[in-house]
């Protein structure tokens, strides 16, 4: 019988040398990939001459549905001739929103392995060919299609779910939910790459400049959350999720470069290192044992925190899977940042803040920076990348970051990657 309880750790330290992301948001005129190439050429910009395309080995390209949003299966070849890699063998992972998560797990084991040195991941989708209604459709395939979809549960109705279960039992309130997306849309404006550079407040000004442009009367908000609760501009999605608790339709793309960390010096004097890996699977929703938590982040945060020798409270920064605004919440308490119950209070008191104990998401989260469900999880490991080496611009936290975290979810919680990440090797 196999041990499932043994302590799990790599046989070979694994290290990222440099990152790549192109800006998100709708590209009418790109496919996946040419946003993959811009993604990758900013890392090979990054990296400078350290870094030689030949150097590359092997690369695991993670990607949702380029099937159904393009009509182009078989996406990593394709990207690979692009790039000029072949013949390395290169591979599409399929994971749902946590498809570039699991391709960082699947880039990091390779290495480990001792089989590769130099693994290239990455993380690509083009959404916004379809319609919202076909996006919608397309997201659902991701959830259980017998007992599921013909409930009706579409994604924004099973996160109104957990966001009604989380109200129900810990007295969350709408307000909170909108906390969480009016801290990220901050952090998002001062993200170059993010798919909205502009705070709630910018969006009131806008439209009150825009009615006096047009002689109409000019709307009157006392402040974010009195705009946010207006139906008018905030309608109703899946009750009590409103339209801005829900991450946009994106395009996008990122990348990494990841090596054995004996070798990480011949590319870069700045190495992060990924010193945990914990990927789990759950159960569907509708066979899920609670609604307030997700049992796979739960189980792939321990493995993790195992691997690392570390705790939560050694995590000084994370980005977690903020698809819906609950979606935050529920993920830093699984992840043990708070008790159960308590992150909607830890919002208010601007703990999760960027300038806060526990900053999250200062990318701007997947609510802010966009969601191109492929290439989410890489996009929250280039944070995390920038943040430990200073390197995150006007968004950087003023502090001597040494650990963070990436949270990446798919489907309805039946996969979870998490990877903690350290400065140095």
């Amino acid at each position: 019988m196999v041990n499932t309880t043994r302590s799990r750790k790599l046989a070979r330290s694994v290290s990222i040398a440099g990152v790549g992301i192109c800006k998100f948001g709708a590209f009418p005129t790109k496919t996946s990939r040419d946003l993959f190439v811009e993604a990758f050429k900013d890392m090979q910009n990054n990296l400078g001459d350290n870094f030689n395309v030949n150097d590359i080995e092997t690369a695991y390209i993670g990607n949702y549905s380029s099937d159904l949003f393009e009509r182009q299966g078989h996406t990593a070849p394709i990207i690979a001739d692009w790039l000029g890699i072949t013949p390395v063998p290169v591979t599409r992972i399929e994971n749902a929103c946590a498809s570039s998560g699991s391709a960082v797990r699947e880039g990091i084991l390779a290495i480990a392995s001792g089989l590769y040195d130099v693994v290239l991941v990455g993380g690509v989708e083009k959404m916004t060919n379809l319609p919202t209604e076909d996006v919608t459709d397309v997201l659902a395939t991701a959830a259980d299609g017998i007992y599921e979809i013909p409930a009706g549960l579409t994604f924004p109705g099973i996160y109104g779910e957990l966001a009604k279960a989380h109200m129900d039992r810990y007295n969350t309130t709408s307000e909170h939910l909108m906390k969480v997306g009016i801290k990220n849309h901050k952090n998002g404006k001062l993200n170059p790459n993010a798919q909205f550079n502009v705070t709630i407040d910018d969006m009131i000004k806008r439209r009150q400049a825009r009615a006096q442009e047009r002689g109409q009367e000019i709307p009157e908000w006392n402040n974010e959350i009195d705009f946010l609760s207006d139906d008018s501009v905030n309608p109703m999605v899946a009750w009590p999720l409103r339209l801005f608790d829900c991450a946009p339709i994106t395009d996008g793309a990122a990348c990494l470069l990841l090596v054995s960390s004996d070798i990480a010096g011949d590319f870069t004097d700045s190495p992060v290192t990924i010193i945990g890996t914990g990927q789990a699977t759950g159960k569907a929703l509708h066979d899920s044992d609670e609604l307030t938590s997700l049992s796979a982040a739960k189980a792939a945060g321990e493995m993790a925190y195992e691997m690392a020798g570390v705790k939560p409270d050694d995590i000084q920064i994370a980005e977690v899977h903020d698809c819906f605004t609950i979606a935050e919440l529920v993920a830093t308490e699984d992840l043990g940042f708070f008790n159960p119950g308590e992150a909607p209070h830890a919002v208010d008191e601007g703990i999760t803040s960027r300038d806060g104990d526990k900053p999250i998401n200062t990318s701007g989260g997947l609510k802010s920076k966009g969601h191109p469900v492929g290439a989410s999880g890489i996009g929250q490991v280039v944070e995390i990348f920038k943040q430990l080496r200073g390197e995150a611009g006007e968004r950087q936290v003023d502090k001597d970051l040494q650990v963070g975290l990436t949270h990446n979810v798919g489907g309805t919680g039946g996969t979870c990657v998490v990877n903690i990440l350290k400065k140095g090797v």
